[in-house]
């Protein structure tokens, strides 16, 4: 041993003798019969009289040895000196590495200005219009199935257009060969009873059987089967959402389920809302349709995000903070109503501005937040409504958006896990595919561990999204340093300022008669979409002109009855959403009054 170490680290032996007690150094000159001299004068030296021969050989690997401690020493240095420059880097954690990405040549701060053909050549893929012809596959199985959950087996006609109170239907029933849906029982089909098949195609957009809706009949066939719960394996299948599909389909009408559907396309594209699933889920069409099954459980069942959060809104908040909603005598109602609105008024998050994507930008100032401040059901009230009015920002092929974290003085006292959860499980389980970056903008050290925790709770897709910025340089990567507001280090001159509820916004809403007129022109363009979609189904291609047709009226036809059907929203009044769905994402001024139903169309 003594040997090797003199052999390969002569200065290390030195050291180690010098700390050694005197006696191991005549030991060691008898096992070696090697003659160890040590001068009183210098005990850090280590003399050795060897043979000729050894000391020869002894060059020569020392040669050899010392060439390949160059190198590695060569090799330790450049590492060594590019790590020092990666860790000297002022207020940047080791785990910040923004990536780069596709950038427009300009930003886009006008949707209506944006050339139609600049707007087609940034569409991703897997959208409306860029599908390959697997992916149109996929949309075509995906919407048969999903017609069948509707209850929806054929062309509609005159009798059920008749029913519904509209005449908008086909004088005569559609023949098997040009109109009807293929008969054959798959899977979704048998998951009711024949009666409630039957009731299910009389239901209308508008109206539901009120006898159906109380006592549905079970399924008539175990699900795992016909093999459609069976594409989520438990690593998949985050969120019980085969549980719930199993549940939904047994507990829930064909016709709550279509009318929740269509309520939930808004202004989208609904093919564009089925590829979100899709997408989501690697193509897997049945995992695709548990998905969307579950989300529309969610919003109609859990969270009544068209029938109370948009439908009430701010203003439905500030009446129960006040105790004058209907229903609203009671404390923790109240509670909620204060909560959600303080949100709002202290600007927790909020909307404005795009990236250089063209996404819209929402903004969550962290430091604001305190654990306990607001109850659990305002916190997610108000992500829920911010996310929805966030959808309606989105148009043409920009279908996602960016969230910027701001951790300017985050704390330890600002965490809390319970919303983070739960604006995760939103856009993992219920928004899919609506995320398009988040960047987590000068997060402290102490930030770290944190992430550790909040990224083992992602979908890998999801955790590849989120950027790590220290600095405006780093940021203006993803964000126009002239869109960024100085609160973020940018040039833009513009602070947040929440503005009340203005009285009478609202009236509109009382206006049920012409309410209706306009819901049943929508569920006429629904059933005329249906239609068009199970002829496309069957191979017609003159429908996929038409399709695109209807989806362009559906959108139309929301912004008539938006205002009668949700309540006006802090980005209504501050101008950025404007009649007939016009987006202004950098209004110069707020207008004074938000429009009467007499200026709109």
């Amino acid at each position: 041993m003594y040997l090797f170490l003199l052999n390969r680290a002569p200065n290390l032996v030195r050291v180690a003798l010098h700390l050694s007690p005197r006696p191991s150094f005549g030991d060691l000159s008898r096992r070696t019969n090697f003659h160890v001299r040590l001068p009183v004068y210098r005990q850090t030296r280590l003399y050795l009289r060897l043979p000729a021969s050894v000391q020869q050989l002894r060059a020569t690997k020392r040669s050899a040895i010392g060439s390949w401690t160059v190198a590695v020493a060569c090799v330790v240095t450049i590492v060594s000196a590019f790590l020092l420059e990666e860790l000297s880097r002022p207020s940047s954690p080791i785990y910040i590495t923004p990536q780069k990405h596709r950038l427009l040549a300009e930003p886009v701060t006008d949707f209506d200005d944006a050339p139609e053909a600049a707007m087609a050549e940034s569409a991703p893929p897997g959208r409306p219009g860029t599908l390959t012809p697997e992916q149109e596959e996929k949309l075509r199985e995906l919407w048969k199935i999903t017609l069948k959950v509707f209850g929806v087996q054929k062309l509609h006609n005159q009798d059920e257009a008749q029913l519904d109170g509209a005449a908008n239907g086909r004088s005569e029933p559609a023949s098997e060969t040009t109109g009807t849906a293929p008969s054959d029982k798959t899977s979704v089909e048998a998951l009711a009873t024949p009666e409630k098949r039957k009731k299910s195609r009389l239901g209308g957009f508008l109206h539901r059987s009120k006898k159906e809706s109380e006592s549905p009949a079970p399924p008539t066939s175990p699900l795992a089967a016909d093999g459609i719960t069976d594409s989520l394996d438990g690593a998949n299948d985050k969120y019980g959402q085969n549980k719930q599909f199993r549940e939904t389909i047994a507990s829930t009408s064909p016709d709550v389920i279509r009318s929740t559907f269509w309520s939930m396309v808004k202004h989208d594209n609904p093919d564009a809302l089925l590829l979100r699933f899709l997408r989501a889920r690697k193509w897997d069409v049945h995992a695709a349709l548990i998905m969307a099954i579950s989300a529309i459980h969610w919003r109609d069942q859990e969270f009544h995000v068209d029938d109370d959060i948009m439908l009430r809104g701010e203003e439905g908040s500030l009446l129960d903070s006040q105790g004058k909603a209907e229903g609203a005598n009671n404390a923790s109602k109240e509670r909620d109503g204060k909560d959600f609105l303080a949100q709002y008024r202290m600007g927790k998050s909020f909307l404005h501005g795009l990236d250089k994507e063209g996404r819209p930008i929402c903004v969550v100032r962290v430091r604001i937040h305190h654990g306990g401040d607001q109850t659990v059901s305002s916190l997610e009230r108000y992500t829920v409504h911010t996310i929805e009015t966030a959808r309606l920002l989105l148009r043409d092929n920009v279908d996602t958006a960016m969230i910027v974290f701001d951790m300017t003085d985050f704390s330890l006292a600002n965490m809390d896990y319970t919303p983070v959860k739960f604006m995760i499980k939103c856009f993992e389980a219920n928004y899919p595919e609506s995320l398009g970056v988040v960047l987590v903008h000068k997060a402290p050290w102490i930030f770290q561990g944190i992430w550790k925790i909040i990224r083992g709770w992602l979908d890998p897709v999801v955790a590849a999204k989120v950027h790590f910025t220290s600095n405006v340089a780093e940021m203006t990567e993803f964000i126009d340093k002239s869109k960024a507001m100085k609160e973020l280090g940018g040039d833009e001159e513009w602070e947040y300022k929440y503005v009340e509820p203005r009285e009478g916004e609202n009236d509109r809403m009382k206006d049920t008669s012409t309410r209706d007129e306009i819901l049943k022109t929508r569920e006429k363009l629904v059933k005329e979409y249906e239609d068009s979609t199970l002829l496309w189904i069957e191979g017609d291609k003159n429908q996929s002109e038409k399709r695109k047709d209807l989806a362009t009226q559906l959108a139309k036809n929301y912004w008539q009855v938006d205002p009668y059907i949700r309540a006006r929203s802090l980005y209504d009044r501050l101008g950025i959403m404007g009649p007939d769905g016009a987006v202004d994402f950098y209004p110069k001024e707020a207008p004074k009054e938000i429009p009467k139903d007499d200026d709109v169309d």
